[in-house]
């Protein structure tokens, strides 16, 4: 190692060391379902169908409750929570989500005001952060409205989340921090050093690919956007996310914005590339459909365990795109990645309106490993395995949501998902890997049929054996 990088490594450490996100969190969030209408009752019903239906047994731990939940500050400014909403109080509601094994999260902004105008943290970090502390909170949503101007360069904004950063570690509580600046200032560049995730874009809204003129900024522009916006589609936030694959490593993480999976607007094929490339990415999968109301369909995306061995791969290094095509009616796409134990994860993107079969060469797949790096790789033959193939049926899922049927898999009969999902290599399951569809040879093809706004995403396993395949 340079004796630069040894120093950069060893000040990252030092700036992170809160333990937190070693992979992406994983949990729901209040906003997008419920907006200013959460309540004590809202967070207490989806955090008990968290825990019944199986979430928490997969990873998903934190219940976020977002904006609104405050009636402004004492005579002593101290946030105080709407009573209304809140009847006993954050602790109290706290308690009991940790009696379910759980964790709570809350929401302020790094302004005057939260973007729903109540009281906002800026100049109130130290007394906010230890007020939460002393509440049992575990994970912090931070946002970026009415910020009195303190952005427009990268140390201004570095300066405002940092403070609020401090703040939550001086309270000697372990609180995930994740800041929310919409991309703005690029967070990417200095937030490693002060959270476990960042905001890198606008809000995501529940549309796959449309021009939206509250969210004006686009793939390269959109990284230096000065209006981030919302109602940004699913690709426009892919498409500024493909460009910083690298910023993220364990501990801190490219956030691409909540779930829309189970929220409408979505097919069932453009949820399932949504969740994929979420997961790929790297970026935390924060559920936010109302969990009292979940389908079928919606349970088996958020619970393909293949797809969240990816997620929470102890390697942590996110896929990255590697080509993109423009084909008749819409952008086909590629993405490789690494994980654990030597396997890959490939997903092949079809953005086009009608179905076609897709293919990457084994060159393409481990193309960012470089020439020397591939040589190997190229030469050798790949099992592949597809993380869809094995989605859980209607009837399965129905059987769950009504509460006689059971998972097919037990986390916590294993050890619990940290470690399930930290075995290197994984095990050879249908629940981890998916169905093995065939094998490459050689300086080999894969190829896949994808669906119109679908995805293919694969697994390939190293052949290490001899055999034939």
């Amino acid at each position: 190692m340079h004796i630069t990088s040894f120093f950069l490594a060893i000040g990252l450490a030092s700036a992170l060391d809160n333990g937190l996100a070693r992979t992406p969190q994983l949990g729901w969030d209040t906003w997008n379902s419920f907006g200013c209408s959460l309540n004590a009752t809202v967070i207490l019903e989806t955090a008990q169908k968290i825990t019944s239906l199986g979430f928490k047994d997969l990873g998903y731990n934190y219940v976020v409750m977002d904006d609104c939940w405050s009636a402004g500050r004492n005579s002593s400014g101290y946030l105080v929570p709407n009573s209304q909403k809140f009847p006993n109080g954050i602790k109290d509601l706290a308690d009991k989500i940790h009696n379910m094994g759980l964790k709570i999260g809350i929401y302020s902004s790094a302004g005057t005001m939260t973007c729903a105008r109540y009281a906002g943290s800026l100049g109130y970090e130290e007394k906010d952060a230890s007020l939460w502390a002393s509440w049992g909170i575990d994970y912090l949503k931070y946002d970026n409205c009415y910020n009195q101007g303190e952005e427009g360069t990268p140390k201004l904004s570095y300066d405002r989340y940092d403070a609020m950063g401090k703040a939550l570690n001086s309270t000697g509580r372990p609180i995930l921090y994740s800041l929310c600046n919409w991309g703005v200032d690029g967070p990417w560049n200095f937030a490693p050093t002060i959270g476990n995730s960042w905001r890198m874009s606008g809000d995501l809204f529940n549309t796959w690919d449309r021009q939206d003129v509250n969210c004006p900024c686009a793939e390269l522009e959109g990284l230096n956007c000065k209006t981030p916006g919302y109602h940004c589609s699913v690709l426009n936030v892919l498409g500024k996310a493909v460009y910083i694959p690298s910023k993220a490593y364990a501990g801190a993480w490219n956030d691409l914005d909540m779930l829309q999976v189970g929220n409408g607007g979505l097919t069932d094929d453009e949820a399932i590339a949504h969740f994929s490339l979420w997961a790929a990415l790297k970026s935390p999968l924060l559920m936010t459909n109302v969990m009292t109301k979940i389908d079928a369909p919606t349970l088996s995306i958020l619970q393909n365990t293949a797809v969240l061995a990816v997620s929470q791969d102890p390697e942590g290094s996110s896929a990255v795109r590697v080509w993109r095509y423009n084909v008749d009616g819409g952008d086909i796409q590629m993405f490789s990645g690494s994980l654990s134990g030597g396997d890959q994860v490939v997903l092949l993107l079809n953005g086009g309106s009608t179905a076609r079969e897709m293919n990457a060469t084994l060159t393409e797949i481990f193309w960012m490993d470089g020439v020397s790096g591939t040589a190997s790789q190229v030469q050798s033959s790949w099992d592949v395995y597809d993380l869809w193939a094995d989605r859980m049926s209607n009837s399965t899922a129905d059987a769950i949501i009504q509460g006689d049927g059971k998972r097919p898999i037990n986390m916590t009969a294993m050890g619990g998902a940290e470690k399930v999902y930290a075995q290197t290599p994984l095990p050879t399951t249908k629940a981890l890997m998916g169905s093995k569809v065939g094998s490459v040879k050689a300086a080999g093809t894969v190829k896949a049929f994808v669906q119109p706004h679908g995805v293919a995403m694969l697994r390939l396993r190293e052949v290490k054996s001899n055999d034939e395949l």
